[in-house]
């Protein structure tokens, strides 16, 4: 046992550990890493992103050996576990209902347009077929590779396709002890790094990087998790993250990659942010500066698949999740975590359906959208998005209005209708029959709508702005 501070952790404090490096703590100086990693025009980068902010919505697939056990991700942390203890997932592991084309399709069918999958996680076990290791899914029963029969079938249903990359790994021999592994307060830290070399493990990580970059042609997004500086944590030096992020650039120059190698604080060191299992109340900002971003949520509060998890969210929550996004000018990336026999699980099969029901009607209020401008004020229970291109300001409705909703940018509006049905919404300026615009409410008009709610669980009202 140690002597020094122990450090715990929990879902939640993983997602507190994993935003600890946009704290400003680093190691390198940020302007000797500049020069290791290529720099692109801010025309160049935004052309790369342009795809990726016009799509607005995707998938994150967690899968791997904890699908077994069936209580988070991070079990083998949580639960202290050794490798040998662990062993048995690996061996008993076998996804024989996995159908890559089904996955493609509920992702498709949800409205989703990109997919990232785990192609490792923390536990150090690969989805693909490394051959840089024998901890890998073609070693199992499945024998398959999974990563690759994931990419043929999301690319053959028009989707853009990703990996994520596990920076983590608790199993291999060179990964050295810190505050984060299953075994920090069970060892001792000289015995169990006796014999490991870090400067192995990562050139285990550009063999694997390159391995993902180069034999399941093109990739469109790569996630890298995470670092955490400090203390007995793993920063950028730790990981050499200016040497992944240019082999990765170097491989696949269009690739758009995440933040969590520790360079946020580099010129180009990274394409988005990531906050993580909540929506922002504003554009966030890096470095003082609006910036291109993504929240990451889940369905529950695990990414890997927990049998017994009841906090599922409600449509109206996933549905509100993807629109407050949009709404601050960022993407969602919603998580699946599969079976430990390859398939969705029921409950995220039924929230798919609902993003599938809610978004064949209403993406118009998605893709292409971005924050509204200051000018239109958001009515109260509603959020808006705004299409820069068509002039169309969308008024997504998280409570029925019982009758009318006063606005304060009617005098802008030519036309009103549901998105849904393309039926007109009746926009009476102040002044005019029905409406009721004092001056002390401060609103220039009223939109009516029926008494009974349309069957839409967040209706979109369509604005056609002059």
């Amino acid at each position: 046992m140690k002597t020094i501070k122990t450090y715990t952790i929990s879902v939640l404090a993983a997602v507190t550990v994993a935003s600890l490096f946009a704290n400003g703590v680093t190691q390198s100086k940020s302007e000797d890493i500049a020069k290791k990693i290529p720099q692109e025009t801010k025309e160049q980068y935004e052309k790369r992103m342009s795809w990726w902010i016009n799509d607005r919505f995707g998938m994150f697939i967690h899968f791997g050996l904890y699908a077994a056990p069936a209580r988070n991700e991070w079990m083998k942390n949580l639960e202290k576990l050794s490798n040998e203890e662990y062993e048995k997932y690996f061996a008993n592991f076998n996804p024989d209902l996995f159908d890559a084309k089904e996955w493609a399709r509920s992702a498709k069918k949800a409205g989703m347009k990109y997919c990232v999958l785990t192609s490792k996680h923390h536990e150090g076990f690969c989805l693909f077929d490394s051959k840089y290791t024998d901890y890998k899914i073609t070693n199992t029963a499945f024998k398959r590779d999974l990563a690759k029969e994931f990419v043929d079938a999301f690319r053959a249903e028009g989707l853009k396709v990703g990996f994520y990359y596990s920076l983590i790994d608790w199993h291999h021999p060179d990964f050295t002890l810190d505050r984060l592994h299953p075994l920090w307060d069970k060892v001792k830290e000289e015995d169990f790094n006796k014999g490991r070399d870090m400067a192995r493990y990562r050139k285990y990580m550009l063999n694997q990087v390159t391995e993902l970059l180069t034999n399941y042609g093109k990739i469109d997004i790569v996630w890298f998790d995470f670092s955490y500086p400090g203390p007995d944590g793993k920063g950028r030096d730790d990981w050499d993250s200016a040497a992944i992020y240019s082999l990765a650039k170097k491989l696949q120059p269009h690739i758009i990659i995440d933040n969590r190698l520790d360079l946020n604080d580099v010129p180009g060191g990274t394409d988005f942010i990531t906050p993580e299992q909540f929506n922002p109340s504003s554009w966030p900002k890096l470095n003082g500066k609006k910036y291109a971003w993504e929240t990451c949520q889940t369905f529950s509060g695990s990414w890997g698949y927990h049998r017994d998890e009841l906090n599922w969210k409600s449509t109206k929550q996933v549905i509100y999740s993807l629109v407050a996004a949009v709404s601050h000018g960022g993407n969602l990336i919603m998580n699946v975590g599969p079976t430990a026999r390859g398939e969705f699980d029921y409950r995220a099969k039924r929230r798919l359906d609902d993003y599938a029901k809610w978004m064949h009607a209403n993406s118009r209020s998605v893709y292409g959208c971005t924050e509204a401008p200051e000018k239109y004020e958001r009515p109260e229970g509603t959020i808006l998005t705004w299409n820069p291109k068509t002039k169309r300001l969308y008024i997504h409705l998280l409570y029925y209005p019982a009758g009318q909703l006063g606005i304060r940018f009617g005098k802008d509006i030519k036309y009103a209708q549901f998105l849904h049905d393309a039926s007109e919404i009746k926009v009476a300026l102040a002044g005019k029959e029905g409406a009721f615009c004092d001056k002390e409410s401060g609103f220039d008009a009223h939109l009516f709508f029926p008494t009974v709610q349309p069957d839409q669980e967040v209706p979109v009202i369509e604005c056609m702005m002059k």
